[in-house]
């Protein structure tokens, strides 16, 4: 039986971690303060165990890795939100940076054993960096404080990983979407906000032309990556993009909403927002190289996500 810790596992990409990490034989303890994520979430099986807690709260963190000495960790709770970031700059920092070296320190200052942990970062650190696709060794160009974090705590992990010789890995995620991405939350993917704004008839607004692009990739595919990561050896002190390595603009993202719901989407169009990125996609040759390839064509994924909120 091997213990997983997920952190912010009530959330959109760790709940459909936990569901596919109960198929095995695991034990996971899900620690998420439910800013964002929704217990309703998480199944309801004897092989999780969900604690309310803030990540931030430095002695209980470190007592519960100390206490339990997990197999592998994966660290996704985060302030997920850039335009949240922007307005919460140093409560970004605790949660986004902060906590998540108190408990990879911990890790190191404890010798705990440990066969792999996982860390989410976020392609938001390429910045407005032109160069296309985004490939792992590209110069970053973090515009807000959650870039910033997310920049920082993975270059922390990659390091620490290098010079204590322990189990780390780290990814970009690009645009995640799928079924428990809660379409009502403010700090959801756009994808989720455009669902809502069509099944509840409410106006959406484009910030820009429509034409900025993205690289879009299916939630389940994106747990897959995470379950092979942690269990590939060879993956450590390293960064992976995740991703589908598609560029796809926002209009024909909605395009596609449109046409899959039956739904006219009730549009406005003002300028762009600060930080906001115009062009961002993925080159994924360094993680198709273990294997780890996305599956899901977009417009499948669409259709079962717009499935799930019905």
């Amino acid at each position: 039986m091997s213990k997983y810790l997920v952190t912010g596992g009530a959330g959109f990409i760790g709940s459909n971690l936990v569901d596919e990490l109960i198929k095995g034989d695991n034990q996971i303890t899900v620690v998420d303060d439910l800013s964002m994520g929704l217990l309703s979430n998480l199944p309801d099986s004897d092989k999780v165990t969900f604690i309310k807690h803030d990540i931030t709260d430095h002695d209980f963190m470190s007592a519960l890795l100390i206490n339990e000495k997990f197999d592998y960790i994966v660290l996704l709770a985060a302030i997920a939100s850039v335009a949240d970031s922007v307005d919460r700059p140093y409560d970004t920092h605790e949660i986004n940076q902060e906590a998540n070296l108190n408990i990879i320190e911990t890790i190191r200052r404890e010798h705990l054993p440990l066969k792999k942990l996982f860390f989410a970062s976020s392609a938001a650190v390429y910045g407005e960096n032109p160069i296309l696709p985004k490939v792992e060794t590209l110069a970053v160009d973090p515009l807000t404080q959650y870039a910033v974090d997310k920049y920082a705590t993975e270059r922390a992990i990659i390091n620490y990983s290098r010079l204590y010789d322990l189990p780390f890995v780290t990814v970009r995620f690009f645009n995640v979407f799928g079924p428990k991405q809660n379409p009502a939350s403010p700090y959801s993917g756009v994808l989720s906000i455009i669902m809502n704004a069509l099944q509840n008839d409410k106006p959406f607004t484009f910030f820009g032309d429509g034409g900025q692009t993205r690289d879009f990739v299916f939630v389940g595919d994106v747990v897959s990556a995470i379950i092979g990561l942690l269990h590939t050896p060879e993956a450590r002190a390293d960064v992976f993009n995740i991703a589908n390595g598609q560029q796809t603009t926002l209009q024909q993202v909605a395009d596609d909403l449109q046409a899959i719901t039956g739904k006219t989407l009730n549009a406005t169009y003002k300028e762009a927002r600060q930080g906001d990125i115009r062009d961002s996609y993925a080159n994924v040759d360094k993680i198709n190289a273990f294997g780890f390839m996305t599956h899901t064509p977009l417009k499948a994924g669409l259709k079962i996500y717009a499935d799930s909120v019905k």
